[in-house]
C-alpha cells in the first residue's frame, strides 16, 4: 500500500489533500481498506472529521495504476464502520432515556414539554425513514443516532436502515472519487454547499422557532 499512496502524493501537489486528507492517506497507506472502515467509524463518533473527503480520497487510492484494494473494499470498509459508529451512538441514547433527555431539553430555555412531546411523537412515527434519510445529510449523519436510541428503536430495523442510508451515501463518494481520480475533490465541494444548504435551513428553523415562542409570550403576559 505504501507505493499506492507515494503514488498518489506523487499525481499532483500533496498539500492539496489538506490536514485532514493527509491524515487519511497515513491511515489508508498502513492499513489499507480497514483503514477507511476505522476513519469513517470516527467520523461517526468525532462529527469534525468529515467523510466527505475521506471516500472520495479512498474511491481516488483505489483507482491508482498501484492500489492495493478496490473501490468496493473501500465501500465494504466505510459502510461497515458506518454502522458500528451508528451503533455507539444509539448506545448512548439509549443509556441517556427518554426521561432524562426530555428532562435535559425542557431546561433549555424557550423550549417547552409541549413541543418535546410532539416532536417525539412524530419520530416515533417516522423515526426509521428519518434514520434512513438523516445518514444522507450532513450535521445529521451521525446525530440521527441519539434519538433513535432514546426511544430504544428497534436495534435490528434500526441497523438495517442505517445500513440502507449509509451505502448509498459512501457510494456516491467512493465510487464518485474513483472515476474522478484527481478530481476528487469536486465532491467535497459539492458535498461543502450541501451543508451550507443544510446549515441554513437550521438556522432559519432555529431563529423561526425562538421569534414564534418570544411573540407567544409576550402575548401570554398581555
Amino acid at each position: 500500500m505504501r507505493s499506492t499512496m507515494h503514488a498518489l502524493a506523487a499525481s499532483g501537489d500533496g498539500s492539496a489533500f489538506g490536514t485532514i486528507g493527509e491524515w487519511a492517506v497515513s491511515i489508508m497507506n498502513l492499513l489499507g481498506a480497514p483503514g477507511v472502515g476505522l476513519m469513517v467509524l470516527l467520523e461517526n463518533l468525532f462529527p469534525p472529521i468529515p467523510s466527505e473527503i475521506v471516500l472520495p480520497l479512498a474511491g481516488f487510492a483505489a483507482g491508482a495504476p498501484e492500489a492495493e484494494f478496490t473501490w468496493v473494499a473501500a465501500l465494504l470498509w466505510a459502510t461497515a464502520g458506518s454502522v458500528v459508529g451508528a451503533y455507539a451512538l444509539y448506545g448512548l441514547g439509549a443509556w441517556l432515556g427518554h426521561e432524562r433527555t426530555v428532562r435535559i431539553l425542557a431546561a433549555l430555555p424557550l423550549v417547552d414539554r409541549e413541543d418535546i412531546d410532539r416532536t417525539i411523537a412524530w419520530f416515533n412515527r417516522h423515526g426509521y425513514w428519518t434514520v434512513f434519510l438523516g445518514r444522507m445529510i450532513p450535521i445529521f449523519r451521525s446525530l440521527i443516532s441519539l434519538p433513535a436510541g432514546v426511544e430504544r428503536m428497534s436495534w435490528w430495523r434500526f441497523g438495517l436502515f442505517t445500513l440502507a442510508g449509509s451505502a448509498i451515501w459512501n457510494t456516491v463518494f467512493v465510487y464518485g472519487g474513483f472515476l474522478l481520480g484527481a478530481n476528487w475533490q469536486v465532491l467535497e465541494e459539492a458535498a461543502g454547499w450541501f451543508q451550507y444548504v443544510v446549515i441554513a435551513a437550521v438556522l432559519a428553523v432555529v431563529v423561526g422557532y425562538v421569534v414564534l415562542k418570544l411573540v407567544q409570550r409576550r402575548r401570554s403576559r398581555t
